[in-house]
């Protein structure tokens, strides 16, 4: 049976628009007047009102208003939406007089969709409100709501919408945004927040904040929660969530009870099925669900942690392991969070497997180990050596100058230069014809591939290979979503000598146009212009001026002439050279600035 999907499916059906969920009862109801008043403070705040008194004025009264229906209010689609625009903007004294009658009726609230939107807002408003001098009433008002859900924390945690308000709980408490999965939630789970909020979720406040020892001590009680009921927290599909968010808060604010909590996990997993030769917890690691409290788990372990786990469950599966469809991915955060002694043991074991593993379409594992490489300094030579093994170009030694393109396509020697269908194999690189097979796409992790390699503290037989591509294959290359991103390596690794980089970016002269007249290709060209001498944007500009009404005739290209000042180049010859070298010193004296 095919392996399910990695932490998707099972989405909720959504009722109509107002409809109450299942199980919690009919919702209070706004009565006419003031949902009649509320719809005109809406529209009112769409229309737009300027920073000032008036606006300030306009949020004290629409949220005196609506402590008197605060439930009602909150459980309303629109309603919602409108608290939730109020709050962040919120005194200590009003936001406490809004949560004082929300409490009572925390389940309803918790576990509605519309409800669970305005508690979150309130809990990330809470924080930065503390330091006043009237936020003593909050910061009571706050541990109550979390005291309460501590103590009903299993059926909270379970909830599709209760879940949500719990995860934004914890870090809140801990005095930390995390911007986990986790904390955002899955697909089909929790309150559907609007594109825009979304795209906002990052730019909510600072990423770290003061919070009273209260708040702290609290957080702690949360542990004696999950460990109470490790099971539900490890197997159940929304429950795992609030427990992935707490190992990540626990991580940066109480590393102790972090490795507790990690400790529990672990015990649990591994005294489940025990059976002979085979660790209990790599049952768990073909789960969905599991494996991805696992992966927190990987993530926010100590280096010791983490020997001892290799040791005592992964050491002698890391093949079987990168060849599953779901442990694979637990095994990249392995190889990702790995010091340098346990990386070396892991190249050791998974290296002669890896073209096993990149012919079962898993090449996340590979791009995970030239990753740990590049972040650890160590096993760099013994990893290249073994991808271009697993691609068929480590042997004979002249095939070594084809491991870009296939890295960058992720196919074999023998695929890659195929004449034909039906075979197999190919004659060496001496009896190859002069034009070799043009390179027709890039895939991601063969571009991260790249990227990684060419940051190594030797990249000369990746530059060697890029150099001997042939310009339609680097402009393949630069116009590719993935293959650009092979670009900014290029040009931002130290390790990557002047002439070399220059040799590569020579063969994209004569199609500066190309270049310039598609999407990802014209940031390329963006990035070489910034990092180009002045005689060498002059050789640019003039390619690109030959064909300026094509340019700006292209929605991508008439970008590159503004920004070239492709006109003052044409007439105005000395003013775009003073320009540009001033550009080129104000550059240089932030790189200075940044060093320091």
């Amino acid at each position: 049976m095919a392996e399910p999907p990695r932490g998707g499916g099972l989405g909720r059906k959504r009722g109509r628009a107002g409809s109450d969920p299942p199980g919690l009862g009919a919702r209070p109801r706004l009565d006419p007047d003031a949902a009649g008043y509320f719809r005109r403070a809406a529209e009112s705040l769409r229309a737009g009102l300027g920073p000032g008194s008036e606006r300030g004025l306009f949020i004290t009264n629409v949220l005196e208003e609506a402590v008197g229906s605060a439930l009602p209010l909150a459980l309303d689609p629109s309603g919602s939406l409108l608290l939730q625009a109020l709050l962040p903007e919120a005194s200590p004294a009003q936001l406490a007089k809004l949560l004082h009658p929300l409490l009572p009726a925390l389940c309803q609230a918790a576990c509605h969709p519309c409800g669970a939107h305005v508690l979150e807002a309130a809990l990330l408003r809470a924080p930065r409100l503390l330091g006043e001098e009237d936020a003593g009433t909050l910061e009571e008002l706050v541990l109550q709501l979390g005291q309460a859900m501590r103590e009903e924390l299993r059926a909270f945690a379970r909830d599709p919408h209760a879940s949500f308000v719990v995860r934004t709980l914890l870090q809140v408490l801990g005095g930390v945004r995390v911007g986990s999965d986790a904390a955002r939630g899955l697909s089909g789970t929790g309150p559907p927040a609007p594109r825009k909020k979304r795209a906002e979720a990052k730019s909510e406040g600072p990423v770290e904040f003061e919070v009273p020892d209260s708040f702290l001590a609290l957080l702690r009680e949360f542990i004696a929660g999950f460990q109470e009921n490790i099971a539900e927290f490890i197997t159940h599909r929304v429950a795992s969530l609030c427990l992935q968010v707490a190992l990540e808060v626990l991580h940066r604010k109480l590393p102790e009870a972090c490795a507790e909590l990690c400790s529990s996990v672990i015990g649990y997993l591994s005294s489940r099925n025990p059976s002979a030769g085979c660790s209990p917890l790599l049952v768990f690691l073909k789960d969905p669900v599991c494996s991805r409290v696992l992966d927190k788990v990987l993530e926010v372990s100590e280096p010791r942690a983490l020997r001892l786990l290799y040791r005592q469950h992964f050491r002698g599966q890391l093949r079987a392991l990168a060849g599953h469809g779901v442990a694979n991915f637990t095994l990249q955060r392995l190889i990702g969070a790995a010091p340098p002694k346990l990386l070396g043991k892991v190249l050791a074991e998974l290296g002669p497997g890896l073209k096993e593993v990149l012919a079962q379409g898993h090449a996340g594992v590979a791009t995970a180990l030239l990753g740990a490489c590049r972040r650890c300094g160590a096993g760099q030579q013994e990893a290249l050596q073994l991808l271009m093994e697993a691609f068929h170009c480590w042997e004979p030694p002249a095939r070594r100058a084809a491991c870009a393109p296939l890295f960058a396509s992720l196919l074999p020697y023998e695929v890659y230069y195929a004449r034909g269908e039906g075979q197999e194999a190919q004659p060496p690189l001496e009896e190859q014809p002069d034009s070799p097979p043009a390179l027709a796409s890039v895939s991601l992790h063969g571009s991260l591939l790249l990227q990684h390699l060419l940051h190594f503290a030797d990249p000369s037989p990746v530059l060697r290979s890029l150099g001997a591509l042939p310009p339609h294959d680097l402009v393949t290359l630069a116009c590719s979503p993935a293959g650009s991103h092979v670009y900014d390596a290029l040009l931002a690794s130290p390790s990557v000598p002047h002439k070399p980089r220059r040799k590569v970016l020579r063969g994209l002269q004569g199609h500066y146009v190309s270049l310039a007249c598609n999407k990802h290709g014209s940031r390329v060209l963006d990035a070489i212009w910034s990092r180009a001498t002045l005689p060498a944007k002059r050789q640019i500009a003039q390619e690109l001026v030959e064909q300026e009404q094509q340019l700006r005739n292209d929605p991508f290209g008439h970008h590159v002439v503004r920004n070239f000042a492709l006109t003052h180049f044409l007439k105005r010859r000395r003013d775009w050279d003073r320009h540009q070298e001033a550009e080129t010193k104000r550059r240089e004296l932030f790189a200075e600035i940044l060093e320091d």
